[in-house]
């Protein structure tokens, strides 16, 4: 046989007598055949320390069985062999085991068998087809998967390119920002060391009039001094010779002493004490400010304009006179506004609101992206939001989106957003601060609770005309102040 198929007869070799199968952990028993170990173990069990040799029927001892290590390694060989003998083999490939093409494909196990692989107990009961067969339906299957998977690939690719396109969006947006970031911070330096220069020449310009007066004061004081020194010393000798020589020209020592009276020295006048007074006040004024806007600047600016903010213009709204009701009073910085229930003696314009408690903003807008802030408090019966510059402010208004409105409003704890149809506002909390977007060109108004830090409604319109800030005032409310530290600081340095 060894001469007529060497490797048949080697695959021969390495075969258990028991399971037929290749070798999987091989011992020797006394006899000197091999078994598997699993193999002998099974035929064994049950028997005493003596059994018998499934093969030679020859009485071993059990606890000989030994590891056949060289057999080991010859089985690791002859599966080497076989892999060559496949590649010889013109690439079909053949079964390990026995050598012949694999021919069929066993569905359960999902791996092509030959044909006597079909016929083995460990493919009995298996549903088996033709390879060809198999491999014709499971390349269906792939290419299905295929056509999937390639369209999950372009659309990822277009994510990809699309992020790209994105991501290089805000990094310029980011760039953009950095450079006014590092422009604004440098005109603020630039105008705080112009202001230190202003606040301290005027402080040098008093230090160098309250100089003078006390120099004056002092070269007086000295003079006045050294008069009433070289008296005093005259008169002390004087009380000391005899009463003849004391009273001769009495009259005219007497007089001497009279005008050697101490005066006054020059006091700081009022207008320079005034000057002074407001000065240290005005300095107290911009000191609070800078250290207000510090306390500001790494929590609410920051916070809002990298998180919130993002391309919006924070706006330093101011109210317009012009517009408001005549029972509302406007604060000296027109930054707040009060109801009373007296009638305020004001010039009934075109621009003002006759009937409704309404008041514009000053500023308007006709593009970009803007945002204000508003501190409602623990007022009720307000209404806030945007208006267009037409709007009607003559009689009876009722303020909505068709009209040229576009506001929320509080009345008596409810809240809602002022439209045609009844819209409430489910708020959890009462609102006390609030943040306005107006972006002008995509059309949105959109509310924002800064105590919350939440959106709760978004108008979304057409804007063709002008657009301001709108105010609906039953109690009173405040717009919060928003600028930079130029337009915060200036009108306080400048009145110096």
């Amino acid at each position: 046989m060894a001469s007529e198929n060497p490797m048949a007869s080697l695959q021969y070799e390495a075969t258990c007598p028991i399971c037929l199968g290749d070798f999987k952990d091989p011992v020797i028993i006394d006899c000197g055949h091999n078994f598997c170990r699993a193999c002998i173990a099974q035929c064994w069990e049950g028997s005493s320390t003596a059994a018998t040799c499934p093969q030679c029927r020859e009485t071993v001892q059990q606890r000989n069985l030994r590891p056949n290590r060289q057999l080991a390694n010859v089985l690791k060989i002859v599966k080497q062999l076989n892999l060559q003998v496949m590649k010889d083999a013109g690439g079909e490939r053949v079964c390990v085991e026995h050598q012949e093409p694999l021919k069929l494909f066993c569905e359960e196990d999902q791996t092509p068998i030959c044909l006597v692989c079909d016929r083995s107990r460990t493919h009995k009961a298996h549903t088996v087809v033709p390879i060809e067969e198999a491999a014709q339906e499971y390349k269906e299957k792939i290419q299905a998967h295929l056509k999937i998977l390639r369209k999950e690939r372009e659309k990822l690719l277009g994510f990809k390119v699309t992020g790209e396109e994105k991501f290089q969006e805000y990094l310029i947006q980011t760039q953009t920002e950095r450079q006014k970031i590092v422009s604004e911070f440098q005109q603020l330096r630039q105008f705080l060391e112009e202001q230190e220069r202003l606040l301290l020449a005027q402080l040098e310009k008093l230090d160098k009039e309250i100089g003078k007066i006390q120099n004056e004061n002092i070269t007086k004081f000295s003079e006045q001094i050294s008069r009433l020194s070289e008296l005093i010393s005259e008169l002390e000798g004087k009380c000391q010779k005899p009463a003849s020589e004391f009273l001769q020209d009495f009259k005219s020592t007497l007089s001497r002493c009279e005008k050697g009276k101490f005066q006054q020295p020059v006091e700081i006048s009022p207008e320079l004490e005034k000057r002074l007074n407001d000065f240290a006040q005005k300095n107290i004024d911009v000191m609070e400010t800078l250290r207000k806007f510090k306390d500001v600047l790494p929590s609410e600016v920051e916070t809002r304009r990298g998180k919130s903010l993002g391309s919006y213009r924070p706006v330093d709204v101011t109210l317009d006179p012009d517009t408001a009701y005549p029972h509302l009073v406007l604060s000296e910085n027109r930054k707040s506004v009060e109801w009373r229930s007296q009638h305020q003696d004001v010039p009934d314009c075109p621009k003002r609101f006759d009937c409704v408690t309404c008041v514009l903003g000053y500023e308007g807008f006709t593009s970009g992206r803007h945002y204000w802030e508003i501190d409602v408090g623990d007022g009720t019966n307000w209404g806030v939001g945007v208006a267009r510059e037409t709007v009607s402010r003559k009689g009876w208004i009722t303020p909505m989106p068709e009209d040229g409105f576009w506001a929320v409003e509080e009345c008596r704890g409810q809240y809602r957003a002022l439209t045609s149809i009844e819209m409430p506002l489910s708020l959890s909390k009462s609102i006390r601060k609030i943040g306005i977007y107006l972006d002008y060109e995509g059309g949105r108004v959109a509310f924002y609770d800064l105590v919350r830090e939440d959106p709760f409604f978004t108008f979304t319109a057409h804007f063709t005309e002008k657009i301001f800030p709108f105010f609906l005032v039953y109690s009173q409310l405040t717009v919060c102040p928003w600028g930079d530290l130029r337009m915060i600081c200036l009108p306080l340095v400048s009145e110096l």
